[in-house]
């Protein structure tokens, strides 16, 4: 059998412990205690055929007990005659891989009983279990005391995850302004698990609502000690939801900001690139005016160097001196208008 541990309570106060689920139903019947008694019921994994059991027993709705056996709920609360259901999920953050665990954990209450189902090891309910039974006279208050329990937990386990993100976001910062490359993978896979996390916590929102008119003047519930509890459940989640949409927030405007720091990255590279290309055709230019003044003396030279018998100027006495000055003239045309365009 999956039940981990179950026993009915008189003011709060352990008296019976059934050691199987029929005992249990019939030890509650028989109880003489009623109208200050319940039942717990803690159940891990248990498989359709036992939660169809508990259903039969304690008359819960077969909506509720669909959910239950199909598990991969989001998290809610739902009234169903004198029976309400309430879907948590818990989580855990496993830093080594930056994964968030998300758990579930189903409760059936009802004017009797508490049932909480668990398909995940986490959270251990056995402590909130205990937490409770030191304190009778919140446990005193029924099944509504257990969904505290349950809810405090939930919310408590809920810290070492934000924990966990808070680094890996501080880290994914240094990356971002470092110039790691590898870092927008990292955002990505990080805000999938923070997005992951804030589907399960942020439908909490409309249970503490729920609890709020539930257990406000003209509820149904007048428990002023379990009324203070829940609202202090309820400001230990609202900081939880502020600091997970701030997580979404931070990680979106880091996306934006490594965007930005390529796209600059990448410009730089360009002017770079760019300077570079201007230096090299400055340098080109330079090899060009030179190679076309050193060319000009070279033609000269090279068209009376022919060993031609009819040219001009051939056996004229000043052609020697005539083409050195023809030489060095073009020569320096060419450097003062090379010079003039800036291209020495």
């Amino acid at each position: 059998m999956s039940v981990v541990d179950n026993a009915i309570y008189v003011d709060g106060r352990r008296k019976l412990a059934p050691t199987s689920l029929d005992t249990a139903f019939s030890a509650l019947r028989t109880c003489p205690d009623h109208g200050r008694s319940f039942a717990w019921i803690g159940m891990l994994r248990p498989g359709a055929d036992e939660i169809e059991s508990v259903a039969r027993e304690f008359a819960l709705h077969e909506l509720a007990v669909e959910d239950t056996v199909n598990q991969h709920q989001r998290p809610k609360m739902e009234r169903y005659g004198e029976t309400t259901f309430v879907v948590l999920r818990p989580a855990r953050y496993v830093d080594p891989v930056e994964v968030i665990t998300l758990g579930e954990v189903h409760l059936f209450l009802g004017p009797e009983f508490a049932i909480t189902v668990r398909h995940a090891d986490e959270p251990n309910l056995a402590e909130v279990r205990k937490h409770l039974e030191d304190d009778p006279d919140l446990l005193a208050h029924g099944p509504y005391a257990v969904l505290w329990g349950v809810l405090d937990r939930v919310v408590d386990d809920y810290v070492p995850v934000l924990e966990g993100l808070q680094d890996d976001v501080d880290q994914i910062e240094e990356q971002v302004f470092n110039g790691d490359a590898g870092v927008s993978k990292r955002i990505y896979q990080l805000t999938r698990e923070v997005i992951a996390f804030h589907r399960a916590v942020e439908p909490l929102r409309d249970i503490f609502a729920q609890m709020r008119w539930r257990f406000g003047k003209n509820g149904e519930h007048t428990d002023v000690e379990l009324r203070r509890r829940m609202r202090d459940v309820e400001d230990h989640y609202t900081r939880v939801l502020e600091r997970v949409e701030n997580f979404r927030a931070l990680l979106t405007n880091l996306v934006n900001v490594q965007a930005t720091l390529v796209a600059q990255r990448q410009n730089e590279e360009m002017a770079r690139m760019t300077e570079a290309g201007y230096e090299q055709n400055e340098q080109v230019k330079r090899i060009s005016s030179w190679a076309a003044i050193a060319f000009a003396p070279t033609l000269v030279a090279g068209i009376y160097g022919m060993n031609f018998d009819h040219m001009p100027e051939l056996h004229w006495t000043l052609g020697y001196p005539f083409a050195l000055m023809l030489m060095v003239l073009t020569g320096a045309v060419l450097w003062v208008l090379f010079k003039h365009n800036d291209w020495l």
